[in-house]
């Protein structure tokens, strides 16, 4: 479960920021988790509530998740948009070629403390 080692890092990381900001507590993180991430959701959040536990500053912060969809970019049609699931050809043009532009992240989004 690599959720724990990622979620530690982010706790280290929120207590850097409240350091360097000279903020007393971080009340809400947005945390995007990329489709193709490999970062299960539940698995995150349950870590966060374990993890922001040993940071004081942490201990309160509401975490919200957004699930990143996979976006695909065709090299033949020129489409952009959402890929079916675990079917990565243009949903257009059903060409193989094509690359993932987003869905891959777990992103730090906002970031709100005081």
């Amino acid at each position: 479960m690599h959720e724990y080692s990622v979620v530690q890092a982010l706790v280290d990381q929120c207590a850097d920021y409240l350091q360097q900001h000279q903020a007393r507590q971080i009340d809400k993180l947005v945390v995007q988790i990329g489709e193709l991430s490999g970062v299960e959701p539940a698995l995150f959040a349950r870590a966060f509530d374990t993890f922001k536990l040993s940071e004081p500053g942490c201990a309160d912060a509401e975490l919200v998740l957004q699930i990143q969809p996979i976006i695909l970019q065709c090299d033949d049609c020129g489409y952009q948009g959402e890929a079916k699931p675990h079917d990565y050809r243009c949903p257009k043009c059903q060409s193989g070629a094509v690359r993932i532009t987003a869905g891959e992240d777990l992103l730090l989004m906002q970031l709100e403390m005081r």
